[in-house]
């Protein structure tokens, strides 16, 4: 039975729902009268159902479907403006005893490289993290009690939290790491971390046992049930996000949307972000081995409903997709995006020897941090290095209430421009100083309360002469 409210997965995540949804997604694909009603319904901007989202995918009205663009647009404008944050990650170790079908760190490949970073090591990526402009990372590892601890990973966090370099800083340190209890969750919260992200993978159960024979992450309910575990420990900005192309994408876009409502229904918060990946080459996977891949094209519109269904989360996209393919997805909803990124432990100091290889997927977008940026300006966005809520304990259900009153951007937007700014004086090359001065011109014009806006001048000048870190 499907209770949103339950705390056990299968029911809050009913495989009969998700299968009774996409019925009547199906039936209703062509009733015009049905969509504009709930089109109407998300043009207020408050989000609609996991089954109203489905009909809306569903939907293969031409006219209807550049409505709904056009409607994700609007949406991603007045939550989230031109705003763009830019994140890294940071893999700490690949020991995996998973036996996950899909990725190469998987516990049977002999083949691939088995490396974990020391305490230096991790400062030694980290000193080259803040030298290309990184003020947020996100830590990766496998599942490994043995060789990757959770003592290891607050240990890790401590290092990266401790590395000040120039002018540079970690100031915000989100953790994707396996499944745990709420003991570590309650130690990861203490070590102040700032989104717990894990991925379903898949939210079909039967699919979900086949795609990990073996490890602990063959069990469904533990995995699927550990944002609970994280909410309850105190942990409050959580981040979800399905692999697509392991199974039917309308299976996970049902089922994805039931999870931010099951965390609504009771915690209050739904997620702070949902990511959005596909199935890649890595070393020993084919991604041609998994019948399910989508198309740019699904793709995108499912980026769309995910933004007008749960306007106010964050939305993320790594450098598995493509300079071209990230262009139109930043469009309809996508929030956040990494830049420079390797998928390696280790590489960020010191380039990897190609027979040492160990990413854990291949990167589509190879472009530097400095390009990224340069490239979002050029497309009139605003990049953002701001860690400013999590500074100032904005986070959870407080976040959430400014970011559904669509107030957080008197927030955001000065940030954003005063962390581009202390970017554009440490790291940035001549070519991205010059178009990043010209845009902030026009950002800081949009500051209507002429008190923040003299505010913001203020501290302009101060980051120039080296003062750092301000923050509304």
């Amino acid at each position: 039975m499907y209770n949103p409210k339950s705390t056990k997965a299968e029911e809050f995540i009913s495989h009969q729902e998700v299968l009774n949804t996409i019925e009547y997604a199906e039936k209703n694909k062509n009733n015009k009268s049905l969509i504009n009603e709930i089109i109407e319904k998300a043009k207020k901007k408050k989000g609609l159902s996991h089954q109203e989202a489905s009909v809306l995918l569903a939907c293969d009205d031409e006219n209807l479907n550049k409505t709904i663009f056009e409607l994700a647009k609007e949406i991603k404008e007045e939550y989230y403006g031109n705003r763009i944050v830019l994140f890294a990650p940071l893999y700490l170790s690949n020991y995996c005893i998973n036996g996950c079908t899909y990725c190469p760190y998987h516990a049977k490949n002999k083949h691939i490289p088995r490396k974990k970073m020391t305490q230096e090591e991790i400062k030694n990526e980290v000193i080259a993290l803040q030298d290309m402009g990184h003020k947020r990372l996100a830590i990766e590892s496998g599942e490994d009690p043995v060789n990757n601890p959770i003592e290891y990973i607050l240990e890790s966090i401590n290092t990266i939290y401790s590395i000040k370099h120039k002018n540079g800083a970690i100031r915000r340190v989100n953790v994707n790491i396996a499944a745990t209890t709420v003991e570590n969750y309650k130690k990861l919260h203490e070590a102040g971390i700032g989104t717990y992200i894990l991925f379903q993978e898949t939210y079909n159960k039967e699919s979900y046992e086949k795609l990990h024979p073996t490890g602990p992450k063959h069990n469904y309910a533990y995995h699927t049930e550990a944002m609970d575990r994280a909410m309850q420990a105190g942990i409050d900005d959580v981040g979800i996000g399905v692999l697509f192309g392991l199974e039917s994408y309308k299976y996970e876009f049902a089922a994805i949307l039931m999870h931010a409502e099951h965390l609504e229904a009771v915690y209050g918060v739904g997620p702070h972000t949902i990511s959005v990946p596909r199935i890649r080459k890595a070393d020993d996977i084919d991604p041609n081995a998994f019948s399910n891949a989508l198309d740019d094209e699904i793709f995108k519109k499912i980026v769309a409903i995910i933004r007008i269904a749960v306007p106010y989360t964050g939305m993320i996209i790594s450098t598995r997709e493509s300079k071209e393919c990230r262009k139109d997805l930043l469009e309809l909803g996508i929030s956040q995006i990494s830049g420079g990124s390797k998928t390696s432990v280790g590489g960020y100091y010191k380039p990897e020897k190609e027979d040492e290889d160990s990413s854990q997927f291949e990167v589509n977008d190879n472009r530097t941090l400095d390009e990224v940026v340069n490239w979002l300006m050029e497309l009139d966005y605003l990049p953002s290095f701001c860690t400013a809520c999590y500074g100032n304990h904005r986070t959870g259900e407080r976040f959430m209430e400014l970011c559904k009153d669509q107030q957080i951007h008197n927030f955001c937007h000065p940030n954003a421009i005063m962390t581009l700014k202390e970017y554009l004086v440490d790291y940035a090359s001549y070519e991205t100083q010059k178009t990043g001065d010209n845009l902030l011109l026009k950002e800081i014009n949009k500051i209507q309360d002429e008190t923040k806006k003299q505010i913001v001048l203020s501290n302009l000048e101060k980051i120039k002469n080296g003062e750092r870190d301000f923050k509304f």
